[in-house]
């Protein structure tokens, strides 16, 4: 907690996500009977992307949570994530095409570590289609390769890259043009926790879990945020509270730089 911002997260914090993230899943597994106490979905589009090497079976559990609440929810279909390939950057656009065509409303794009910044960039190039992006433990406030454990993961595919990423992967003063909600944790064991926050604005924030980094998928508390956010009515943005009885799953972020709290902003989400 300690820890320089410029440094990745801590040794120990980084050996320990297997076992933590399993320990998530026991989490989720546990509190499955208590999925019809989320908040209800409206039937709109939802796009959800995987994290650097991972494919839609790591989100499998998120997103059978999200079509039991009525969404209608989609993997990327795109095979393992191994960055910006020609496959990749032309399958993401196709799909989001595809996706709003079929529905006709926007969609919300969710996002996990790599497949959040993958969102953000979709979000940029089609704000007309997105509805909202959530994205999960993702370092788009990148500014140095130090402050995550999986740049030589990352560095490893770089040849089959068609998009070359420079530092800082995205400029503070240019908040996204749809809402905007990043889950993070300070016991992230991947990325550190402050490159994952929403610089302040009206339509942005940033909520904190006590998960891990592979586990911010289906760790309870992160779902039950992603539920909320979904659930509200498109045109609409209020920020997120949680119910009472939930409170103690989402530590306050006193570290970090929280997005400047409104009440809901008329006008279209996308």
């Amino acid at each position: 907690m300690a820890r320089q911002q410029d440094e990745g997260p801590a040794l120990p914090l980084y050996l320990s996500e297997p076992g933590r993230a399993v320990a998530d899943y026991g989490l989720y597994l546990a509190t499955r009977p208590f999925t019809p106490r989320l908040p209800k979905g409206d039937g709109h589009p939802v796009l959800v992307l995987p994290g650097l090497l991972a494919d839609d079976a790591s989100t499998a559990a998120l997103r059978g949570v999200l079509r039991r609440l009525d969404y209608r929810v989609h993997g990327w279909g795109l095979g393992r994530n191994i960055g910006p390939t020609a496959l990749c950057v032309n399958g993401l656009r196709d799909k989001l095409d595809y996706l709003h065509g079929r529905y006709r409303r926007p969609v919300t794009i969710i996002g996990w570590s790599l497949g959040g910044i993958f969102a953000r960039d979709l979000a940029r190039r089609s704000p007309d289609q997105v509805r909202q992006v959530v994205t999960l433990g993702s370092p788009f406030r990148l500014t140095k390769f130090s402050q995550t454990r999986a740049a030589k993961v990352f560095d490893r595919y770089s040849h089959l890259h068609v998009e070359q990423r420079t530092l800082p992967l995205e400029p503070e003063n240019e908040p996204l043009p749809v809402p905007a909600t990043s889950i993070y944790s300070h016991y992230d064991g991947i990325v550190h926790w402050q490159t994952c926050l929403n610089t302040p604005g009206e339509r942005c924030e940033n909520i904190a879990v006590t998960a891990s980094h592979l586990g911010l998928g289906h760790h309870p508390a992160a779902i039950w945020a992603v539920a909320d956010r979904l659930a509200q009515q498109e045109g609409t943005w209020t920020p997120f509270r949680a119910p009472r009885f939930l409170r103690p799953a989402f530590p306050k972020p006193a570290e970090a730089t929280p997005c400047s709290p409104v009440g809901t902003v008329a006008g279209s989400a996308a």
